[in-house]
């Protein structure tokens, strides 16, 4: 049973989690750790119930969901595994999986750990910007433990569950290789473009839909990518290599029959990824 829920970096998205689970109905407390002017405000916003230290937080909770930047939750991990109750788990929402879990296997008892990354977000940080719904129909990642898990593991999947989001299982291996398609590409490549426009020196009061739409992306903070792109960078590199090799291809085929067949599977996976939103 959970009872007792630690948010472990009172952010975005574990602020978010935090109002989801209110939202959902649930009856029991939530616990943050954080800097004391976000805990002063996730308290005044009743995102949690109050404020404490790493280890006071750690030892209170059924669950702990560590929602700091990657380089952090890898700090973070070492540790508190002598501090978990003997049911406690941990959970973490880090957009890459293979070192993380390398460091939970390393350092917290068998089946405590179940990695995960919600695949919702927003450009803007802090604890200001969390909303319950930020997960609602989006894909939430899981990455569980090949030990024998324990019972409030299934618990943490229900809690998940009812925040609205299609669960995922996969290996960490995969999700990393994988996410370097749907997610780390898509910000490199955003950030490209808008780097390329500013190098124009073109006027920004021509700019339509399209590049307001394609530089989206761009518009989020270095800060968040570092450890993404310093934690993923074997899956990124070969991600970033197959897509210069498409914009090669169309640069060389612009007024080619061929770039009839590129629109139209671009068009398909387009309107494939949007269908279940």
């Amino acid at each position: 049973m959970i009872e007792t829920v630690t948010i472990v970096g009172v952010g975005l998205i574990g602020g978010s989690f935090a109002l989801g689970l209110k939202e959902t109905g649930f009856q029991g407390r939530i616990l943050g750790v954080s800097s004391e002017r976000t805990l002063e405000t996730a308290k005044r916003m009743s995102v949690i119930d109050q404020g404490v230290p790493l280890e006071e937080g750690v030892r209170q909770a059924d669950l702990v969901y560590l929602a700091q930047p990657i380089s952090q939750i890898l700090e973070v991990i070492p540790r508190i595994g002598p501090w978990l109750g003997p049911e406690a788990v941990v959970t973490d929402a880090g957009s890459t999986k293979v070192q993380i879990d390398r460091m939970a296997q390393t350092h917290l008892p068998p089946g405590s750990f179940v990695g995960g990354h919600p695949m919702a977000g927003k450009e803007s940080r802090g604890v200001e910007a969390a909303e319950g719904g930020l997960f609602r129909n989006r894909p939430y990642i899981l990455t569980p433990s090949s030990h024998p898990q324990r019972a409030n593991v299934q618990t943490l999947v229900e809690l998940i569950r009812q925040l609205g989001c299609r669960i995922i299982e996969l290996a960490p291996d995969t999700h990393d290789r994988m996410i370097a398609y749907y997610s780390h590409v898509p910000q490199i490549a955003s950030t490209a473009l808008a780097v390329t426009v500013s190098r124009t020196g073109s006027t920004r009061s021509i700019a339509g839909p399209g590049l307001i739409d394609m530089t989206r992306l761009a518009m989020s903070s270095y800060a968040v990518w570092k450890d993404i792109l310093d934690t993923n960078e074997s899956e990124i590199g070969p991600a970033l290599d197959a897509y210069i090799s498409v914009l090669k291809e169309l640069r060389n085929t612009l007024r080619s029959p061929e770039m009839s067949q590129s629109f139209d599977s671009a068009c398909r996976l387009a309107k494939s990824v949007r269908s279940d939103f």
